[in-house]
């Protein structure tokens, strides 16, 4: 075995009691928490095409965009499953990307409710 290789073993050996009443206070501070990332990087104006078809494209906006994810925001409903390309200028170019919807979910800001805002993580190829 090389360096590179982890070992074949079981789990590491340690356990959690879930129970604990430290764990468990700790715990019950964070059941309030959401994580937002959208801050980390600037949004972009985008369309989205649903379908394999060539029909409009809705507006959206991209909110972030890595290593074949990208998180749209939107003011309509998009299945998950459904297969979507965004398209977008990018450098004064038309650039557009395919992918699937693996998650949606009402946006969790105050302005996302209040402009009926959807939160869609795609998964590109």
């Amino acid at each position: 075995m090389s360096h590179f290789e982890k070992p074949r073993g079981g789990p590491s050996g340690n356990t959690v009691d879930w129970n604990d009443p430290h764990l468990q206070s700790l715990l019950s501070k964070t059941e309030g928490w959401s994580l937002d990332n959208r801050g980390v990087f600037s949004p972009v104006a985008c369309e989205v095409h649903m379908g394999w078809g060539a029909g409009a494209g809705k507006p959206a906006t991209l909110v972030f965009e890595r290593d074949g994810v990208m998180v749209v925001e939107a003011s309509f409903i998009i299945p998950r499953g459904e297969q979507v390309r965004i398209d977008r200028v990018q450098a004064g170019t038309l650039r557009s990307s395919w992918g699937n919807v693996v998650e949606g979910r009402p946006g969790n800001r105050a302005e996302d409710r209040a402009n009926g805002i959807h939160v869609y993580w795609v998964h590109t190829r």
